[in-house]
């Protein structure tokens, strides 16, 4: 089994110390840093804006994971861009125009990704897979951190990865929501590629290196 990138959201960090939580996860062996943008319309919470993301990209030299769970993305692109994210990822459910959406992020030097919520359908975002350098399942309703893997979402992750291999294309397949080490090898055998970890990285008593350090072992067997 090919072991993921790691990426942990920040959303389950403390928002008083994010700076601090981003270097000891960069320390502990992350690969990517993930930022919840939220807007309090299309889910029920707020979170980061633009200059937390400019913040953060002073703070590592990590990749910026960021997630736009906002309405309207395609308004927000110039700004994100602009504050450093490398990777920008909408949901097919928000966007007014996905596929320009797509190509304004990719002109901007960010790489697009695409993302849907755990009622929609896999055959939304598979026409758009060539457009993209990242597929996202989302595993939890988008809004909040801690909440339980939803199992059906593991289909979803097959269905991509197979839509993928078949067309032989290179797009990240990333997974967020409820990933914990005891079910991190079998998201990993489904085909993900990037697993995305919040609570169970930050809230971790043994602290995010201990956390990182059993994901890791748990993929690897």
């Amino acid at each position: 089994m090919t072991e993921p990138k790691f990426a942990p959201s920040i959303l389950s960090a403390d928002f008083a110390r994010l700076a601090d939580a981003v270097v000891a996860v960069e320390r502990a062996g992350a690969d990517w840093i993930h930022v919840d943008v939220m807007d309090g319309h299309f889910v029920p919470n707020l979170t980061f804006g633009p200059k937390m993301v400019a913040d953060l990209r002073k703070a590592t030299r990590l990749p910026l994971d960021v997630h736009l769970m906002i309405e309207r993305p395609e308004d927000w692109v110039d700004r994100y861009a602009d504050a450093g994210a490398t990777y920008l990822t909408i949901h097919v459910e928000a966007a007014g125009d996905v596929p320009r959406t797509l190509a304004a992020i990719r002109a901007r030097g960010v790489r697009p990704g695409l993302t849907l919520n755990p009622e929609t359908p896999v055959d939304a975002v598979l026409p758009h897979l060539g457009s993209i350098d990242l597929a996202l399942v989302m595993s939890v309703h988008p809004g909040f951190g801690g909440q339980k893997f939803i199992e059906g979402a593991l289909g979803k992750v097959k269905s991509i990865r197979e839509a993928l291999d078949a067309r032989r294309l290179a797009a990240e397949l990333e997974v967020d929501g409820g990933i914990k080490p005891e079910n991190a090898a079998r998201v990993v055998a489904a085909g993900a590629t990037v697993l995305v970890a919040g609570s169970a990285i930050f809230e971790d008593p043994d602290g995010p290196v201990a956390a990182l350090r059993k994901f890791k072992q748990a993929v690897r067997g």
